[in-house]
């Protein structure tokens, strides 16, 4: 990708020597492990103890700041990176593996095992320019419509597979006086499981590459998306536009709702306010094609080292050490992640609706780890579900692309 290319040239030239180095004064050597994540802090903490135990001349510095992301593209610039890294597949990943500052794993035993279309999201982040694979992918997340169970059971419905099955749910959930889908608008970020859900099947494959080589626009592919997206929200309810995930978890957990756009992770934030809630998970069924339908899942976390790093065999060690059965297990069932290794699935109850999904790789990535930093989709998407307008919508997104590939 052009942009990705440019700013990986000016990211190499800032990029000296980078890399906080540390002998601690006992003699242990110190690597800080820089996360992008806060809500894992507390089973990171954990892991690494175990870790520290097991290693008594290696200690682990994590570093979990707010606006993380921000802050290491300011650490970069300022020649002051870690040790290491846990992000996500998405732009940030693309950006530092472009700019040559992390190193590659391509032939490392650690890559034996995990699922071909993670490894296949994170070579397709990197831009066909780069070669090599510069992260281990180690969790996955996905982006679900959640349900309760008990109002699907009352109002006689099966869990739909088609989008005519869906729509006929929320007709048969309209009708009886239900909520068919318990919209949360006021944040932007939460606009977009659903939109990812819905472009994220329906986008040509290799959007962004082609995208940014200017062989499509979204004018001209996002048409069926738009279209959709604008015929789920006469599903949604008065105030969806006034409420946040916070508030949307409470309300879905006290029973606001048969369906809930979001990801996993908001399964457990709603079995908090509800533990005896009966929900389940599915994938978003796009279109009436069944095997076009598939999850829209992400690399969540990946651990990738920096060449820099005056300690790269105690940084293999400790990804290893994370990659092993036993913390593996512990920080999927902390986190309600899902492993990105083949024939490793999920045995929590409350994701077994997407749990063939998982075991025969119908998955397809989020559609916005691609697009460029600094886009702000999120609020575009948000304007959009308010004005309704997706000519404009759509020629705005061509427009702000074009505009970011142009700064580089």
């Amino acid at each position: 990708m052009k942009w990705i290319a440019s700013l990986s040239i000016v990211s190499t030239l800032l990029f000296v020597a980078g890399c906080s180095n540390h002998q601690a004064d006992d003699g242990k050597v110190e690597l800080e492990l820089f996360s992008n994540k806060a809500e894992n802090i507390g089973t990171y903490q954990k892991l690494i103890e175990r870790f520290e135990a097991e290693h008594d001349d290696i200690s682990i510095n994590l570093y979990a700041p707010p606006d993380a992301e921000t802050l290491l593209r300011t650490r970069l610039v300022k020649d002051d990176m870690p040790d290491m890294l846990a992000i996500g597949g998405s732009a940030i990943y693309a950006e530092l593996s472009q700019a040559g500052i992390l190193v590659d794993y391509s032939g490392d035993p650690m890559l034996n095992g995990i699922q071909d279309a993670y490894l296949s999201m994170i070579s397709e982040l990197e831009g066909p320019e780069q070669t090599g694979i510069h992260g281990v992918p180690f969790a996955a997340n996905a982006n679900t419509v959640i349900y309760n169970k008990q109002k699907l059971d009352e109002l006689n419905l099966e869990v739909p597979k088609t989008w005519d099955d869906f729509i006929y749910a929320l007709e048969t959930a309209q009708s009886a006086g239900e909520i068919p889908i318990y919209f949360t608008f006021q944040d932007a970020w939460t606009t977009m499981p659903v939109w990812n859900s819905i472009s994220g099947v329906l986008q040509p494959e290799q959007f962004a590459t082609k995208k940014t080589e200017g062989a499509l626009t979204f004018a001209q592919t996002h048409q069926e998306a738009t279209g959709k997206l604008l015929t789920l929200l006469d599903y949604g309810h008065d105030r969806m536009y006034g409420i946040g995930y916070d508030d949307g978890n409470r309300a879905f957990a006290q029973g606001e709702g048969l369906f809930y756009f979001q990801g996993n992770w908001a399964v457990p934030e709603i079995l908090t306010t509800n533990p005896d809630m009966d929900l389940g998970v599915f994938a978003m069924p796009t279109t009436n094609e069944l095997e076009e339908n598939k999850l829209v899942s992400g690399v969540d976390v990946l651990f990738s080292t920096l060449k820099d790093s005056e300690h790269p065999d105690e940084a293999a060690a400790f990804i290893e050490f994370m990659l092993e059965e036993e913390q593996s297990e512990q920080y999927m069932a902390e986190q309600a992640a899902f492993s990105v290794l083949d024939g490793v699935l999920s045995d929590d109850p409350y994701m077994s609706g997407i749990r063939d999904d998982f075991a025969e790789g119908s998955i397809t990535s989020f559609p916005d780890h691609f697009y460029p930093p600094g886009m702000g989709v999120e609020n575009m998407v948000q304007e959009f579900m308010y004005r309704k307008n997706a000519d404009d919508f759509l020629n705005r997104l061509d427009r702000e692309w074009d505009q970011i590939q142009l700064r580089f």
